[in-house]
């Protein structure tokens, strides 16, 4: 099965308004022509109203960075006293199609679990938002062997439960934590060899067709110089990318190097 590539930018908390908007308007002249690959930007919650009138009726999509739901009585929350938080419903309304869902930093620095991850995840496909689900180990349990147990572990807890036909909409974002920020990045065969686990995992747990469907993006300091290497790898369908998506000039060249 032909997958489209999928390249989106993970902001993280940069850009003011006025910067955010430059960047999109540097960016949309660049990739106006991209028809083999699907693109999106994932700025900061209060640059989304501003970015979605940019991108309005181009090729660009528009994602967030996270979500907020719960369950409560047996139904996921979309509203409620939860202060300071956005729910998938809000993202919706705002022009959202996609959300970024348990990224390591949210792990790492907010204790996210793979079973609130997991909530999320069911909470965005009951208000129509896509999610881009991260997995991925630390340096230490690499060095320790563990990278695909710690893999099949986030796997199969922020997805479980999710019926077939979903997951063949949900991306999965492999990002090693040792190469995000860091300047190192997995080699492609690294890479490739994680991204062939997880879709074994999928066809394990979904079905080969479904498994076949599923994008898989590499999250790791991909860049412009290694970005057509590591998208030729036959299970890698994408990238999460961080600092690179912070210049257009960077960004449209990985999202070129996907055609």
């Amino acid at each position: 099965m032909a997958r489209k590539k999928f390249i989106a930018g993970n902001w993280k908390e940069n850009g003011l308004l006025a910067e955010a908007k430059q960047l999109v308007q540097e960016l949309i002249p660049l990739v106006k022509d991209i028809t083999t690959a699907d693109i999106a930007v994932c700025p900061p919650y209060l640059a989304i109203p501003a970015v979605h009138e940019l991108i309005d009726g181009t090729n660009i999509q528009l994602g967030a960075q996270n979500a907020f739901s719960t369950e409560a009585k047996g139904a996921l929350v979309q509203k409620g006293a939860y202060t300071g938080e956005v729910s998938p419903a809000m993202l919706k309304d705002a022009g959202c199609q996609w959300v970024i869902l348990g990224h390591s930093e949210r792990r790492q620095y907010f204790g996210e679990t793979d079973e609130k991850v997991n909530v999320k995840v069911r909470a965005c496909y009951e208000a129509g938002v896509k999610p881009i689900v991260c997995v991925g180990e630390t340096l230490e349990e690499r060095d320790g062997g563990k990278t695909a147990s710690v893999v099949e572990k986030q796997i199969r807890g922020c997805l479980a439960g999710l019926p077939a036909d979903r997951m063949a909409e949900t991306v999965i974002a492999y990002e090693p934590v040792w190469a995000i920020g860091t300047g190192r990045t997995a080699t492609p065969d690294q890479a490739q060899e994680v991204h062939a686990q997880i879709r074994g995992l999928l066809t394990e747990l979904f079905g080969k067709d479904t498994a076949e469907a599923v994008r898989i993006q590499y999250g790791g300091s991909m860049k412009p110089d290694n970005a057509a290497e590591l998208l030729a790898q036959p299970d890698i369908d994408g990238g999460l990318i961080g600092g690179a998506s912070l210049k257009a000039g960077d960004f449209a060249a990985i999202i070129d190097a996907a055609k």
